[in-house]
């Protein structure tokens, strides 16, 4: 029986792992396994800023896939905490019945459901305000070459 609350709390948690997605479906889901790919190269970025300021341009690119992925996770942990009980047993447990208490929703659920919303919105706009502010400050530099 695949627990709600426990996929809502492993995907907020362990989302950019694919943890949610190895419970849920197993060790095969090809998405599980490519989840972390994004999350690395976002650390990467992170790293490079630290290394090298941010006038990195290749870590512009690479910090936004770590705060976006965060972000899809957290959305996705919103969407498995807000399912309906029967359409949660029918998707992820449907040997059991519609009604099963694995797909019921606890207070620990709704924590979890508030959490990812407060934390996946703000890692989403931390990620837009980053792009967009590496992005423009990029252009008024190019503009200013040219101008000269």
């Amino acid at each position: 029986m695949k627990n709600k609350t426990l996929a809502t709390w492993l995907t907020f948690w362990g989302g950019p792992l694919g943890l949610h997605r190895f419970y849920l479906k197993g060790l095969g889901d090809s998405l599980g396994w490519l989840l972390p790919i994004p999350t690395a190269l976002g650390i990467y970025g992170i790293q490079r800023v630290q290394a090298f300021g941010l006038d990195d341009k290749l870590s512009w690119a690479l910090i936004p896939l770590l705060g976006f992925t965060i972000a899809g996770c957290a959305l996705t942990a919103i969407v498995y905490g807000l399912m309906t009980a029967e359409k949660w047993n029918t998707q992820f447990n449907p040997q059991a019945a519609p009604d099963a208490p694995a797909g019921q929703t606890h207070w620990t659920t709704i924590i979890g459901i508030a959490s990812a919303l407060l934390l996946g919105t703000a890692v989403l706009m931390a990620s837009l305000a980053f792009s967009f502010q590496m992005y423009f400050e990029y252009q008024i530099e190019e503009a200013r070459l040219i101008s000269q």
